[in-house]
């Protein structure tokens, strides 16, 4: 069992949240992506954070976007579609995605849109 499953999803969270204002994106642009990727609404993540949950909970407890399999590319040197642990790839899905808006990407683009 890889070590980030059992850190809480709070604790990485104000790490993506100061990636993305260095960037000049906002808190608002993250929460969207991550409801994009999971489902959860704005209530739902809100209660994840307070509770402390796990990557391993979080995930669990999360609907995966159908459209999550067209996120593709390296993080950390990994090709996301070929991690073959299916909780590493959700938790590299939400990664890229968090790095795809640090860039600059079009949100459009960023949730897969049509």
């Amino acid at each position: 069992m890889h070590r980030i499953f059992t850190m809480s999803f709070a604790s990485v969270y104000p790490l993506y949240v100061a990636k993305l204002e260095r960037k000049g994106r906002t808190q608002a642009e993250l929460d969207e992506a991550i409801g994009w990727l999971t489902g959860f609404d704005e209530t739902q993540l809100r209660r994840h954070l307070q509770d402390g949950t796990t990557f391993e909970e979080f995930f669990a407890d999360a609907h995966l976007n159908p459209a999550a399999a067209l996120i593709t590319g390296v993080v950390c040197g990994v090709r996301v579609e070929q991690i073959e642990d299916p909780l590493m790839q959700k938790i590299r899905y939400l990664d890229k995605i968090v790095d795809e808006l640090a860039r600059g990407k079009a949100m459009q683009k960023v949730l897969r849109a049509a």
